[in-house]
């Protein structure tokens, strides 16, 4: 034996690869429940604000818009969205929970990641990035997030695993 190398010492796993091979098999998938069940949960929480879904008002989405407009990154961004605050507290509201679910279901889960990731992205551009530190600011944090799940998907425990296998079976017409 090599002077610091070792045999490979796992021990084999349900269905005969190692536990390592099988945690790494499932690695994305803490992640894909975390960004899910909170996504999942931002929606619900402003969908049943009533202070933030209105134009004006303590708590409320347009009132948060007009704070951050003069500090945001994109102030045409904030000056869309204020054009109608309510709509767009809607629109991030069912954005947040339509991304949470499919994350959390693993079905279109690249698109939800894609979703999470631009939601996060407008978030981080407008709402955190006066943040100072920037690493105050969550949202950059929940845009890198997103990536792994952009790039990977649900391979694994989803909606999209199981309308794969479907897809790979042959069908009793061709047989």
């Amino acid at each position: 034996m090599t002077h610091g190398m070792r045999p490979d010492t796992h021990t084999p796993a349900a269905g005969g690869g190692t536990w390592r091979d099988t945690a790494t098999h499932h690695a994305l998938l803490p992640l894909r429940l975390f960004l899910g069940v909170t996504f999942v949960y931002a929606g619900l929480d402003k969908l049943t604000d009533s202070a933030f879904l209105q134009d004006g008002g303590s708590g409320s989405v347009g009132d948060m818009m007009r704070t951050v407009r003069d500090s945001s990154a994109l102030p045409a961004l904030v000056d869309l969205a204020l054009k109608s605050p309510v709509g767009f507290g809607y629109a991030i509201a069912v954005g947040e929970l339509a991304v949470g679910i499919g994350t959390l279901l693993g079905l279109f889960a690249r698109l939800a990641a894609l979703g999470g990731a631009l939601i996060s992205l407008s978030l981080w551009l407008t709402v955190s990035w006066a943040s100072d530190p920037y690493y105050y600011g969550n949202d950059l944090v929940y845009l890198m997030a997103w990536i792994p799940l952009l790039l990977a998907g649900a391979p694994y425990l989803s909606l999209d695993a199981v309308l794969r296998a479907r897809r790979r079976e042959p069908t009793e017409d061709y047989q």
